[in-house]
């Protein structure tokens, strides 16, 4: 299987995309951020950032597959975004749409589809090789890992034996489940859980100002962030629970975070989980560039499947 070759990866946020062109080694040949399209419902204009950011590529040098990603409720083999609310698309054909454009500028490279929290998954555990000492958890290639980004939104990916787990698009909205009882009642997770609803419930500018706050002793900021610990680690408890992971990597911008969430995190999680295996709670090693990473293996993927499908 040949791995010559630069590839693009996409990963489309809420608010920004990031772009990344790798070589065949993964040396970061160049990376792009741009806003996010809004008001576009039908994907036309990401269509359009997707192809500028393509033939940017192609002026600084060669690029022969593109890996686009993004959040939502996706369905990877027919390229399509069954649902993402924060974009406003709901049944889009993303990939199809992306393809239409490159054509259009005479652009033919494979284009490879996917979801950005499970793109970041395979980033975070492809090839891992995190050491550990002896009688720690497995490595990450094998047995149940779940990969968290704590971000705008929540949301997991499942990963088992070194393969991510899809449920046909619908695995891993954790962040979607209504809390059933207590004093956030009727509420997503994500809106309590979550970067974004730190700092929207604490008045902050950003979660990570909402983390300066805690720091400096500010009462509301600390109520808000111990919420979000308890809420988040409920989830991690059903999530391990289930699957049985052994490894759960927490990204987002939370993360970034520190002792701040991770210590009382891990207390929490093992609170809860008195009888069973407790996972070891670990950051991200890619940060908020994960998805982009991701992307860029899922081109890989594409590009190394057309050169096998070409006749000798």
């Amino acid at each position: 299987m040949s791995r010559a070759g630069a590839v693009l990866g996409v990963d489309v946020g809420g608010t920004g995309i990031k772009a990344r062109r790798t070589d065949a080694d993964g040396l970061v040949l160049d990376e792009t951020r741009v806003p996010t399209p809004r008001d576009d419902p039908d994907a036309t204009r990401l269509a359009v950032v997707v192809a500028d950011l393509a033939e940017a590529a192609l002026a600084r040098g060669p690029l022969d597959a593109i890996g686009l990603v993004t959040p939502g409720v996706v369905d990877e083999s027919a390229g399509r975004v069954v649902l993402a609310v924060n974009l406003g698309w709901q049944d889009v054909p993303v990939r199809d749409t992306v393809r239409d454009e490159l054509a259009r500028r005479g652009l033919h490279v494979p284009v490879a589809f996917g979801h950005d929290v499970r793109a970041g998954a395979l980033a975070e555990t492809a090839g891992a090789s995190r050491a550990e000492p002896a009688g720690a958890a497995p490595a990450l290639g094998r047995g149940s890992v779940a990969f968290v980004p704590v971000g705008t939104g929540l949301a997991s990916a499942l990963v088992v034996d070194g393969a991510v787990v899809s449920g046909d698009g619908w695995a891993g909205e954790i962040g979607q489940v209504r809390i059933p009882s207590g004093p956030h009642a009727g509420l997503r997770v994500e809106e309590i859980a979550s970067a974004g609803g730190v700092a929207r419930r604490s008045g902050s500018v950003s979660a990570h100002d909402a983390m300066l706050r805690v720091r400096a002793g500010d009462p509301v900021a600390a109520r808000v962030w111990d919420e979000c610990v308890t809420v988040l680690a409920d989830a991690l408890v059903w999530t391990t629970a289930v699957a049985g992971c052994h490894t759960i990597i927490v990204g987002g911008g939370l993360a970034q975070s520190g002792p701040l969430l991770f210590d009382p995190l891990t207390a929490a999680v093992a609170d809860r989980l008195v009888g069973l295996r407790v996972p070891a709670i670990v950051p991200a090693r890619h940060g908020d560039a994960a998805g982009a990473i991701g992307a860029g293996l899922l081109a890989r993927a594409a590009l190394d499947t057309s050169r096998d499908e070409v006749p000798a």
